[in-house]
C-alpha cells in the first residue's frame, strides 16, 4: 500500500479493512492489494485517518484529523457491516482512543485537543450516541491523552502523548488508579493481548522529536508490553 494508514482492523471474512488517508479500504496481505470501499473527505487534502476500532456489532469506528494540528476539520466515521459509511460527529481536531462499556450501553472517545475522555450512551443496535459528558479531564501540564483500551473491570488504560505514560482512570469519577510509566514521551495507544488478555502492549512514536531528544529516548518508536493485574478484551474484527 502506497497510502499511509491510519487504523486498520480484522475482517471476518479474512484479509483487513483499512482507514487510509482517502478513505476506508480492504486489504489483502496475500496479494498486498488494497481495494476502496468509500472515498472520505476528498475535499480536505490536509485531513487523514487516524485511530480506529470495531464495537460489539463488528463496525468499524474511526475518525480523521487535520494533520498540521490547527482546527477541528475532522470527523468521526462509522463504516457498517454492509459497507454503508456514515459521518457521527464533526469538528473534531485529533480522532483518537475509542472503548466500549462491557454492557455496550456507553461509547468512549477522546479527541486529544480538547483534553478530555468523553462518555456517550451508545445503542449497539443502531450505533447511535446521545448524552455527551465528560468522564475524565487532563490538565494542561499532562500531556495530551491519546489511544486508549478498556480491561474487565470497566477501567480505561489511556496513552499520553507529550507524557511518556500510560494512565489507567475510572471513567465513572475521574480518578487516577495507576501510571504506567513509558521509556519514551510520545505515548500513542495500548491494547490488550496475550494469552490471558493480561498483557498491555503500549506504542510510542519519533515524530516531533529532536535529534536529541532521540539519543535520550533510543527506544522511541517501539512497542512496549506491560503485565496487568487485570484482563482486557481481545479485538473485534470487522462484520456482522
Amino acid at each position: 500500500m502506497t497510502q499511509e494508514v491510519g487504523a486498520f482492523v480484522p475482517a471476518r471474512t479474512g484479509g483487513f479493512i483499512c482507514a487510509m488517508r482517502e478513505g476506508f479500504y480492504r486489504y489483502d496481505p496475500v496479494s498486498q492489494a488494497a481495494a476502496p470501499i468509500v472515498e472520505i473527505e476528498t475535499h480536505l487534502p490536509g485531513n487523514r485517518f487516524n485511530d480506529g476500532k470495531c464495537d460489539a456489532a463488528g463496525r468499524f469506528w474511526a475518525g480523521t484529523m487535520d494533520e498540521k494540528e490547527e482546527g477541528p476539520s475532522g470527523a468521526l466515521y462509522c463504516l457498517e457491516a454492509d459497507l454503508g459509511c456514515r459521518r457521527v460527529l464533526t469538528d473534531v481536531t485529533i480522532s483518537n482512543g475509542l472503548a466500549w462499556s462491557a454492557d455496550n450501553r456507553t461509547m468512549y472517545y477522546i479527541d486529544s485537543t480538547t483534553r478530555e475522555v468523553v462518555a456517550f450512551d451508545y445503542d449497539l443496535g443502531t450505533g447511535s450516541l446521545t448524552a455527551p459528558r465528560t468522564a475524565v479531564r487532563f490538565g494542561d501540564d499532562e500531556g495530551l491523552p491519546d489511544g486508549m483500551a478498556i480491561d474487565r473491570e470497566g477501567m480505561l488504560w489511556i496513552a499520553i502523548w507529550g507524557g511518556g505514560k500510560v494512565i489507567r482512570c475510572n471513567p465513572a469519577t475521574g480518578a487516577r488508579l495507576q501510571t504506567v510509566l513509558v521509556d519514551a514521551s510520545h505515548v500513542t495507544s495500548c491494547a490488550f493481548g496475550g494469552e490471558r488478555l493480561d498483557e498491555l502492549y503500549i506504542t510510542t512514536a519519533r515524530q516531533g522529536l529532536s535529534e536529541r531528544q532521540l539519543a535520550d529516548e533510543p527506544h522511541a518508536g517501539g512497542v512496549f508490553r506491560f503485565k496487568t493485574a487485570t484482563q482486557g478484551y481481545a479485538t473485534v474484527p470487522f462484520g456482522g
